[in-house]
């Protein structure tokens, strides 16, 4: 029996698995690009250094505190039987799988109609992609928030049968995976939960549920806080700032934000409150609807603190660091599929027994049907688009870089020949150096330690989380990468090159031959004769 006491429409085991499976392949269509996808070169180095810390245990960046201690002790744990690209295709295959029995398991608690939640799934990535606020992303390549998403589903669900002793150990456990993930969702469910869930649960029944999620949670909250503590206060106020202001403003900042990114999600926002808030009675959609609404309260709250960035900018990088934004990113675009699914249901069991079911939907039912078609439509073509081009494209997401240099557009099949170069140079170098060699490289990549299996002095993306190392990896950033060259080209003065040979140890230079040129000052040691030839990038040695 469902919870408003009619009888549950079940569909066949067969259904359910073919449902999965359909979730799965939408899934692995829009993001089964090879491997590393993005983040993936970022969080499972970690993850094997995690195991094995000697393991490229001379660069800054994998030997700094491992912020996700979960994620990394089950997946470390794979890399140690495989390789990272085989690590990574498992390690997504199973994250897919969770995200798709979640998702089916929240479309099956709103609609009746058998594979509504491949439409659902299509809508939610396009709603992630294109009307995003912050940058969020969850279907892609495997990096923590990607379980945590998937627990945070099948908390959703049971929020929607009216289980709320069951949604806080699935929320801890995704916090466990990813803090501010699961911690996002908890706030944003106890406001769901004291505006429709405490009749039907009294406060006094969740407390063991809440004691048990907290518990699980602090496997991800003690690792986190850490992160942001420092042996010296300034040293943590200086972590701050450069977190939010200098290496992830476009997800932190609002003051940041180009106008359209604002437009955008709040074109988001309105249709889908179009389109669910009559089902702000219903049974099973309502604790949706009003997570929803936590959600983007929270990121309301997110608003009110950047504006602290124009009196305080120390207190606002202490709180701006925590993504006030990530949740409405994510949770806003699957209450609009749900909203849809909702609308496609055969049967009015999930309605309030003691709302008229013509007096919930009549109103505008002809323009919410309308638009819910053209958000359908919407939704397959944005989500084809992105197929298509990804297709075309064939190289890993962390290896796209459309603009190398100022106004210069790098072409699809540009992109595939330098990939090409690349992984040539990056397997020379682990076939040739010692494993504890340090290399400085291309700034703009973020591969090298996937790909080549050795230690660099910095790069953009591979920032630490730890406050001491964060500064540190400011420092060396625009040593290597200085300002008055644009923070693109590394120096060929002799002088600064010694220095970099003795601060860091690093005797060997990887250069993109698109920025530095075909030829510098320096000892060249690949390509040279007996290598095979590499139009891209090259090896020099420092001075």
């Amino acid at each position: 029996m469902s919870i408003d006491g009619s009888k549950d429409q079940r569909p066949s085991r067969w259904t359910a698995i073919c449902e999965v499976l359909l979730v799965i392949g939408v899934f692995f269509v829009y993001a089964g690009d090879p491997s590393p996808s993005i983040n993936e070169s970022h969080y499972l180095v970690l993850a094997k250094n995690f195991w094995q810390p000697q393991w490229c245990g001379n660069d800054l960046f994998v030997s700094s505190d491992k912020p996700h201690i979960l994620f990394h002790a089950t997946v470390g744990a794979l890399i140690q039987l495989v390789s990272l690209n085989t690590s990574a295709w498992i390690a997504r295959a199973a994250a897919w799988i969770l995200l798709a029995v979640g998702l089916r398991a929240v479309c099956r608690a709103v609609t009746d109609r058998d594979f509504a939640c491949v439409l659902v799934a299509m809508v939610w990535i396009a709603g992630i992609e294109w009307f995003n606020f912050a940058g969020e992303w969850v279907v892609g390549g495997i990096e923590a928030k990607v379980p945590a998403y998937g627990l945070v589903l099948f908390a959703m669900s049971e929020m929607a049968q009216g289980r709320w002793g069951r949604v806080w150990p699935l929320l801890g456990l995704a916090s466990a995976f990813h803090v501010l993930v699961g911690g996002w969702t908890v706030i944003a469910a106890m406001f769901a939960y004291w505006i429709v869930g405490r009749g039907d649960a009294r406060p006094r029944s969740q407390v063991i549920p809440l004691a048990l999620g907290g518990a699980i949670s602090l496997i991800g909250l003690v690792p986190g806080l850490q992160m942001s503590a420092a042996t010296d206060p300034a040293q943590s106020v200086a972590a701050a700032k450069i977190y939010t202001y200098a290496r992830l403003s476009h997800h932190l900042l609002p003051t940041s934000f180009p106008t359209l990114w604002y437009v955008r999600h709040a074109g988001l926002v309105i249709v889908t409150f179009l389109i669910v808030w009559p089902y702000r009675r219903d049974v099973r959609m309502k604790p949706l609807v009003w997570l929803a609404i936590g959600c983007l309260a929270i990121a309301i709250v997110g608003l009110g603190v950047g504006l602290l960035d124009y009196w305080a900018k120390e207190l606002a990088a202490r709180f701006l660091r925590y993504y006030w934004f990530r949740s409405t990113d994510a949770i806003m675009p699957i209450t609009l599929g749900l909203g849809v699914a909702a609308m496609l249901r055969t049967a009015t069991c999930c309605y309030d027994q003691q709302a008229s079911h013509q007096k919930l939907v009549a109103p505008f039912r002809r323009t919410r049907f309308a638009l819910a078609t053209i958000v359908s439509i919407l939704g397959l073509s944005l989500f084809s688009h992105s197929f298509i081009d990804n297709l075309r494209r064939g190289i890993p997401v962390s290896a796209r870089f459309d603009v190398i240099t100022a106004g210069r557009m790098e072409s699809y099949e540009s992109q595939r020949d330098a990939f090409l170069d690349w992984q040539n140079v990056c397997n020379w170098i682990d076939q040739t150096f010692p494993d504890d060699e340090i290399f400085i490289t291309p700034r703009h990549q973020q591969t090298f330690k996937w790909f080549a299996q050795r230690a660099e002095v910095v790069n953009w993306k591979d920032v630490p989380q730890d406050a001491d190392s964060l500064v540190d990896w400011y420092r060396r950033f625009f040593d290597i990468y200085p300002r008055r060259l644009g923070t693109v080209r590394v120096t060929i003065r002799y002088d600064e090159l010694n220095r970099f040979r003795d601060q860091y140890g690093a005797r060997l230079m990887v250069v993109d031959r698109r920025i530095m040129g075909d030829s510098l000052p320096l000892v060249r040691v690949y390509p040279s004769d007996g290598t095979a030839k590499n139009a891209t990038y090259a090896i020099y040695r420092l001075p």
